[in-house]
């Protein structure tokens, strides 16, 4: 029960880093920037536990050497995620958003598993864990998407869009794809490094740089930070990256235990109940959502779900 613990934990950790990151943005106004802060803080506190835990913040020649190529992107997966997750908004709207990378995430977990790609041991899928995956994303759909499109029935033919919207949602379905094989990836780094501590962090730093590229190319500057800092802001602002390092430390321990399939699944299992949280208490400068009885009923359906995939 301990990986399946933390697998929920760190999704609900993840869901107050997404409240505090938009906060963050809020006050900086460049989305990219705001990412790079929360990178740079995350990577800095994975650099201040890796030096802690192995006296050393470098890689050994003959790991570099004999480890495959790919097992050195996770870092620039996630950064690839986050800034697709930016750019999917005013394309496709905030409800396909949210849903079509947690899709990618969930069925290429699944596929990794069943044909143990990147290394990983293989979990085959059998018809209970397909009857337990559909019912994880009925869950998701009910507690994310239902409530909005009840209240509103035509939202996702009037929120704005532009260019091809079914282009746009392949690119969501991939970058999600993208977000699972980053957990793949890095749970592999850890055991190729023997610490899960040290692969967040190089993952972390490889995602730093490529963010610092990204902020130079688009904003020419950092210019834009220095808005969160100085009198009356909240002292948690800065605490996205910390959070966001937890996340990808949790998810590189579990991947090699639980396998991706369920390590994601189990993330977005505490990631939405820290999200209806959030939303139900106003926490952390969010703006105060009371939870609707249907997304407490996608929640079970959910949790259902995930038993099924987890027991049988």
């Amino acid at each position: 029960m301990l990986p399946i613990t933390i697998g929920v934990a760190i999704g609900v950790i993840v869901s107050f880093q997404t409240a505090v990151n938009s906060r963050l943005r809020h006050f900086i106004g460049s989305p990219y920037q705001a990412s790079l802060v929360s990178f740079t803080i995350g990577t800095l506190f994975l650099a201040i536990m890796t030096f802690a835990s192995q006296h050393t913040l470098l890689v050994a020649p003959d790991v570099i050497a004999t480890q495959p190529w790919w097992l050195w992107i996770g870092g620039l997966l996630g950064v690839i995620f986050l800034t697709a997750n930016i750019l999917l908004f005013p394309h496709i709207g905030a409800v396909q958003t949210a849903i079509m990378p947690i899709l990618g995430q969930v069925v290429m977990g699944a596929i990794i598993d069943n044909f143990g790609w990147f290394h990983a041991d293989r979990q085959p899928l059998t018809l209970t864990k397909i009857v337990g995956l559909l019912l994880a994303l009925a869950g998701i759909l009910i507690t994310v998407a239902l409530p909005g499109l009840l209240h509103k029935r035509h939202q996702l033919a009037t929120e704005k869009s532009t260019g091809n919207p079914f282009i746009w949602r392949l690119i969501g379905v991939f970058t999600g794809a993208l977000g699972a094989t980053q957990t793949t990836i890095n749970g592999r780094l850890g055991l190729a490094l023997h610490s899960a501590i040290h692969a967040a962090f190089i993952s972390f730093l490889i995602g730093t740089l490529g963010l610092l590229v990204i902020v130079l190319i688009v904003n020419h500057g950092l210019t834009e930070i220095r808005r969160a800092t100085g009198h009356g802001k909240p002292w948690w602002l800065w605490i996205g990256g910390l959070l966001g390092a937890i996340f990808v430390l949790g998810n590189a321990y579990l991947a090699p235990i639980l396998g991706t399939g369920q390590t994601v699944v189990f993330a977005l299992l505490g990631q939405i109940t820290g999200g209806l949280l959030v939303d139900q208490f106003g926490l952390l400068g969010a703006q105060r959502k009371p939870v609707a009885g249907i997304q407490l009923l996608g929640l079970a359906v959910l949790i259902v779900g995930v038993m099924l995939i987890r027991l049988f």
